[in-house]
Formats: C-alpha cells, structure tokens, sequence
C-alpha cells in the first residue's frame, strides 16, 4: 500500500513545485515585453537606386542600372488606428515601406509626416485594432531603473516573427549632442547600456512596468569600424516624441518658424568701450520691432543679452541655436538674462509666430 502512494505523492508535490518554479520565472521584465512586444514593429524599407558605371577614358561615370535595395529598422505601434512611430533615418529615402508585426501580419505603410530635426516619422497602416503600446512619462526617468530595448537588430524579426529583447538600466539622463552635421538636433537623450544594435534604430525603451519611455535611436561603437553594441546607446525621451508625434499626425509637418522682433549684433572691444560696458560678451540689440515679441517684452536697443535660458550667447546665431537645440517654437518661451543702464536682469520673453513677408 506504502509503494503505491508515495510514487502518486511524489508525483503530486513535483507538480506543485514546478508550477511554483514557472510561476518565480516572471518577473517585471517578462511581463513588460509580454505588454509591449506585439505592438513592435518590423519596419522594411525598399529603394531604388542607379548604379554608375564609371568610364576611365572620360573619367567620370553614367547611369546603368537601377538596383532595388532593402534595409530593415524598428518602429512601434501607438495607437489602436494604425499610427507607428519610428526614426526618420530608417524610413529616408524609402520607395516603398511594409510594416511586420508579431506573428508575421504584413501590411503597406503610408509615411504620414517626418521631422528630419528630431530625427523622427510618423506612419500610418490601414486598419483598425492594432495591438499598441502605452507611452510613459520620460521626465520620471530614474537613473538606475531596468529598462529594455526591443525591436529588430539585424534583421532578427523575420527569423521568428517576433522581436527581440535586450535589458539594461537608465545610465543617464538629459544628454545634449546639439545639432549634428546631418542637420538632426539630439538634445536630452536617455543613455543606457542595454544591448542596442543595428536595426533597433525607431524601436521602443520600454520600462519595467511595460510603458514606452524612448525611441532607441543611435550608439556609441568601440571604433569607426565596429556596428554592435558596447553598452553605449541613447534614445529620444517619449516626452519630445510624442509632442513630435501630434504635430505629424495633424499637419504633415514640424513648424519651427517663430519671431522675436530683435536685431542684434556682438559686443566688440569697441562697442563695449563706446558704451561703457565692463565686459565684451553677449549680443547688443540694435533694433525692437514695434508689437513684436521683444518690444512686448521690454527690450530695448542698446540692452546687451548675456545669456538665454541660462546659456552664454556670443553672436546672433547663438539665440537661433539655443532655440533650435532646445526645440522651441511660436508659444514657447525665452528667459533672457539682459545688461541695462550698469545693472543684470532677466526678461521672459514669449516667442511669436513667423509671418512671411
């Protein structure tokens, strides 16, 4: 009787002791890429491109051929109508771009709008009740919290139809690269190590309750000949994104034009003598426009502006960076940090809208 219930009993316990292994097995990450990998994307560029054929007599080459090209990167689904959200770097210059999500449903994208500057598109797939991800609050990032990157690295997606998952934690926050040669702004970014690759670019950084806080968009590489990860990478704060996103979704288009009704020059070893300034740094305003944002502010020629939004300013063009880097537009506002009559004070002044003349 002994020999038949203890094998049954044994049985019995191994179960629960198993289920209760698979059950410690999830964790918060398990469950974050279980909420958000659905609405990841495989997003699959083609371009056409002609091949030169170079002719060394004349020296120089004639178009031959044209030859498809494909690349792949990563995008995610944010909302349930079809809008996909991706860097602009992986769509640029596409003919013709297809959407893969889990499971292997495959579906033509139209490019809704691109900003070039954030380095962010917007598209759009035809449908309803897409699988979407929930965005975050990027401003309540905290430094050291897990994170995980998920989307194609090397093309991963099209060997399982899923996408792929690295996890890692915040390194930092609020890292400024300015304004690259391509013309693309990168300022605020969040740093992580998690293992971020070729083909992540436009996929989401996920938190570990499953809520997009990042659009993983560009690495450090251990040199100029290295492409994976060294635990270097930085994405774009949802925050920036979403704002990005909204202005996509209802114009097509990025409107950075404003006005401040200020003419300004630098302050010179002369200038500064001339008027008794007791330092040459900053801009001098030469001119305030009447019922411009400047004169509603207060400014007047002759005032010196030292700095804006707490950077030094040298030149004219320094104000059109900082309003650049820092992605403000008509609405938004300036503190300004001016010199008058031998005294320091701070003027805000709001920017205007730019009105073609």
């Amino acid at each position: 009787m002994i020999r038949k219930i203890i094998p049954i009993y044994f049985f019995l316990v191994s179960g629960i002791l198993s289920d209760e292994i698979a059950l410690s097995r999830e964790t918060a990450i398990t469950r974050a890429i279980e909420k958000v990998g659905p609405a990841v994307a495989s997003i699959n560029i083609e371009q056409h491109v002609t091949s030169l054929l170079f002719d060394p007599f004349f020296g120089f080459g004639f178009p031959q051929d044209i030859i498809p090209m494909k690349s792949s990167g990563s995008g995610v689904v944010i909302s349930p109508d079809g809008y996909v959200l991706t860097n602009y770097h992986v769509i640029q210059g596409a003919d013709r771009i297809t959407v893969i999500l889990a499971g292997g449903n495959e579906y033509d994208a139209q490019v809704v709008g691109s900003d070039e500057t954030s380095d962010l598109s917007l598209l759009k797939l035809d449908g309803n009740d897409f699988p979407y991800a929930e965005l975050g609050d990027s401003d309540d990032l905290i430094i050291g919290e897990w994170i995980i990157a998920i989307g194609n690295p090397f093309q991963l997606f099209s060997v399982s139809n899923k996408p792929s998952a690295s996890v890692g934690i915040v390194s930092a926050k609020h890292m400024n690269f300015g304004q690259q040669k391509s013309g693309k702004v990168f300022q605020d970014m969040i740093q992580t190590d998690a293992a971020i690759n070729p083909g992540n670019s436009g996929g989401p950084l996920v938190n570990a309750i499953g809520e997009v806080i990042g659009i993983n968009t560009f690495i450090f590489t251990g040199s100029d000949y290295a492409q994976g990860s060294i635990g270097i990478g930085f994405a774009i704060p949802i925050n920036a994104a979403k704002r990005i996103a909204k202005e996509l979704r209802v114009t097509g288009h990025v409107d950075r034009g404003y006005s401040t009704g200020l003419v300004v020059q630098s302050v010179t070893k002369s200038i500064a003598k001339y008027l008794d300034i007791p330092f040459k740094d900053g801009v001098i305003i030469v001119e305030v426009n009447t019922s411009s944002p400047a004169f509603k502010a207060g400014l007047e020629p002759g005032d010196v502006i030292i700095s804006v939004n707490n950077t030094k300013v040298y030149m004219p063009s320094d104000i059109r960076k900082v309003i650049l880097e820092n992605d403000l537009r008509s609405g938004d506002i300036l503190s300004l940090k001016i010199y008058r009559n031998g005294k320091k004070s701070k003027v805000k002044m709001r920017l205007g809208k730019y009105r073609r003349q």
